[in-house]
Formats: C-alpha cells, structure tokens, sequence
C-alpha cells in the first residue's frame, strides 16, 4: 500500500477517536440528566478504536497515535523511517477533529473551551485533583500496557480477526482507571488535537502527554520484543 493511502488513512483514524472520543466528552458526558459520564466517554474512546481500525486498519495497521506508531517502532513491527510521516498525519487529523467539535460546540450558548474542552491535565486540571507525579505514572504505565495488549492481539500466534475488539477494550479499561487522573491521554495527538482550541493552560501542560505516553509505548512496545515475542 502507497505510503499516501496509509496516512490518509491514519489521518482519518486519529480524526474519529479524537472527534468520537473527546466529542462524547464535550457534548455528551454531562449532557443534562441523561450524560453518558466517564463510563460513556470510556466505551466511545473504545468504540472509535474498534470501528477505524476495522475500517482503515488493513490500509495502515490503525495506529491512530503516535505513542502506538512508536511502540510498534521499538517493538520491530512498524520501520523507523515511516514513523514521523505517520506522527504528523495524526497530528493533523487530531486538529481537523478538534476544529469540527469546536465549531459544533460553540453553537451553544455559554460554551467555553478555557473551560476544559475535554483537555488533558495534571494539578488543578487534573478532573480530580491529582498531581504531575500522579499523571506521569499513569500515563507511563497505562500506555506500556495498552502496547503489550496490541502486538500480542495482532501476533502470529493470536486469533485472527479480533485484534481490533481487544484493542478497543483495552482503550476503553484505561479510560475508565485514568478519566479522573489526567482525562486520559495515552495518545499524544488526542492531547493536541483538543489543547490547541483550550488555549492556555492544556498547552502548557502538553509537553507531559506527549513525552510520557511515548516512553511508555516505547517500553511496552521492548517489553514485548524481548519477553513474550515468538523467535520461531
């Protein structure tokens, strides 16, 4: 497959979890008497996981994150050289998503995306208060683990055909440990797609959600290389 298609792909990918999943946050979490909560947003963050990567997923592998992109690097399932293509198309696709939920949720009166607008945070941004020791554990160990859960769904030696449902699964358990810690990044792009429209204080805080959930893919990604991948 052309390296054009594959990140056409991506971008469309990382355009829906970011749209799905921090749309589900922003319109619909706390949506009066009837909001879907932290369990709803978890489910959707999952559910754009499960549709895109069965959609566009034989097109690009359904990465959808660079923390994802990078672990697969480390974890020798993905080359290094298409790996910042990949990146900034996420990048892309996480902005185009973040722009079209901006547009949507400015149409009600009162909204404020200072207020939030489903960033990621530590500190007094952290949804309950929870400190940069806190996030950076969490994100750290969350995105090595969500690793481990994809390449050993998509080894050799796994079922066929449901990587994508265990992937999505595992995407929706982190959110519903690390919605009240961080908002859940796990994703660098998600972070970005949403901060850039916050404005302030998600931006300054962005470096974390960027340099944790990488080193955290990047160790989940040789942890299974060189612990519980096949040498046969």
């Amino acid at each position: 497959m052309s390296i054009g298609k594959r990140l056409t792909a991506e971008f469309f990918g990382t355009f829906w979890l970011v749209f799905g999943g921090c749309g589900s946050a922003v319109l619909a979490a706390a949506y009066p008497d009837l909001g879907i909560g932290f369990a709803g947003v978890a489910l959707a963050f999952g559910l754009t996981v499960v549709t895109m990567a069965y959609a566009v997923g034989h097109i690009s592998g359904g990465h959808f994150n660079p923390a994802v992109t990078v672990g697969l690097c480390a974890g020798g399932r993905f080359p290094a050289k298409d790996v910042l293509p990949y990146v900034v198309a996420q990048v892309i696709g996480a902005i185009a998503a973040g722009g079209v939920l901006y547009l949507i949720a400015s149409g009600k009166a009162g909204f404020d995306a200072s207020a939030g607008f489903a960033s990621n945070g530590y500190g007094e941004h952290s949804p309950n208060g929870y400190s940069l020791q806190a996030a950076i554990v969490a994100e750290l160990v969350l995105t090595a683990f969500f690793l481990l859960v994809i390449h050993g769904s998509t080894d050799k030696r796994a079922p066929a055909g449901f990587g994508p449902l265990a992937i999505g699964l595992a995407l929706t358990l982190i959110h519903l440990i690390s919605i009240p810690v961080t908002n859940t990044s796990v994703n660098p792009a998600r972070s970005t797609g949403v901060a850039i429209f916050q404005g302030s204080w998600a931006l300054q805080q962005l470096w974390v959600f960027w340099l944790v959930p990488l080193i955290g893919g990047a160790i989940g990604g040789l942890i299974y290389r060189h612990l519980l991948e096949s040498k046969d």
